[in-house]
């Protein structure tokens, strides 16, 4: 039988270009750094990396709106909820299908919720028994953190759950710096957000705390929370209401609990991760499953303390339509490429001597008067001194 879809309400097509909808007040030094004058800038409408592979928008070309963007069946439809944000995606995470959006490819500020890329990133190639020493300066970040001290090793596992319960910025500068420096874990960021095809994505700091020049958009982010449901790791961590973290040695852990209340509040809740800063206002990421559908929701640029109200009215609205509207896009999949190779943790520790075989030999010294060099004619004692080069410990992660 096919079905008769009414007009699409609310779509705003966006121009060959079209501001950068990011206002001055909210990306301050960081667009100056970057050659952008805020408020003032035309941004192109395609990402840079759709428009340098000539394609159009990712997802489909509905999702070049800027509006409301939602195909409503002709009749018995469902109105989608009010919500004070200024972007969102809620899409069906087994299909792919985006049941409806407002502005999804919009460039926002993502505060906390850029954690998720940090953890699909990171999960799969650090070690989780491993320990990382803190450096001083994700020591020093500013709050909301778990209280890290600096020169104190501790286990990766452990890491990823503050950052995730409670958004712990000293945490995620933590597994970041693990790779082997900062710079090296937000490169891995972004090169994980362009696998995925996240072209609006651009990452600057691990903990999602404002940087010049980073941005995501509501698509994007679904595309991090779909790939997140494919890491046990991330999904079992998500679903933790508390958890025990040895803070100080010798000491009693102390119990951090998940910032995400839809839990115990929400049927079919699987996790979320809430951002906020004053420029970037609430932000979200959240996962749900009923009766066999997963449903991903993000939100961005939204009014604050209300962010789980809207996703928990979002999903609720997804649960009600999935299957019943058209579908405005669709979540693309990931480019073809290998799986990323496991990061040795960076720690201080003895690592093993070379081969034999690479060991350095220094010149041989011989007895004062001997004439030749002929070795079987010596009736004495040659003496061969060979030092063996021992590798320093390795060094602590970038400060």
């Amino acid at each position: 039988m096919r079905h008769d879809y009414g007009i699409v309400t609310s779509v705003f097509p966006r121009n060959c270009w079209t501001r950068l909808r990011v206002p001055a007040a909210r990306v301050g030094a960081g667009l100056v750094a970057s050659g952008l004058v805020a408020g003032l800038t035309l941004a192109p409408a395609l990402p840079a990396g759709a428009a340098a592979r000539g394609r159009g928008t990712v997802g489909g070309p509905q999702l070049a709106g800027q509006g409301l963007i939602v195909n409503y069946p002709a009749a018995h439809a469902k109105l989608l909820p009010k919500v004070k944000a200024s972007a969102y995606v809620v899409a069906d995470a087994g299909t792919g299908q985006v049941l409806a959006a407002k502005d999804p490819h919009g460039w926002y500020l993502p505060a906390s919720t850029l954690k998720v890329l940090t953890a699909i990133t990171l999960m799969p190639v650090l070690n989780p028994d491993a320990t990382v020493v803190v450096s001083r300066r994700a020591a020093d970040v500013e709050p909301s953190k778990v209280g890290l001290l600096a020169g104190h090793a501790y286990r990766i596992s452990d890491l990823f759950k503050a950052m995730l319960l409670i958004s712990a910025n000293d945490a995620a500068m933590s597994v970041a710096q693990a790779t082997g420096s900062l710079s090296k874990g937000v490169a891995m960021m972004n090169a994980e957000a362009h696998h995925l095809q996240a072209d609006d994505t651009v990452a600057r700091r691990p903990n999602g705390l404002n940087g010049p020049g980073q941005h995501v958009s509501a698509y994007d982010e679904a595309l991090f929370a779909r790939q997140a449901l494919s890491i046990p790791e991330f999904m079992h961590d998500e679903l933790l209401r508390t958890m025990r973290f040895p803070l100080k040695p010798h000491h009693k852990p102390i119990t951090l609990y998940n910032q995400n209340t839809m839990l115990g509040t929400y049927r079919g809740d699987l996790g979320g991760k809430i951002g906020w800063t004053t420029s970037s206002k609430a932000t979200f990421i959240g996962w749900a499953r009923r009766n066999g559908h997963t449903l991903v929701v993000t939100i961005l640029h939204c009014k604050p303390l209300y962010e789980l109200t809207y996703a928990a009215h979002l999903l609720t609205w997804g649960f009600a339509e999935d299957g019943k509207v058209k579908p405005v896009g669709s979540l693309v999949g990931p480019l073809p490429g290998h799986p990323p190779k496991p990061v040795q943790a960076a720690r201080p520790k003895a690592r093993p001597l070379p081969s034999p075989a690479k060991l350095a030999l220094p010149g041989v010294p011989m007895l004062a008067g001997l004439g030749t060099l002929l070795l079987a004619s010596l009736t004495g004692v040659t003496v061969l001194l060979i030092s063996r080069r021992g590798r320093r410990a390795g060094s602590p992660p970038d400060r």
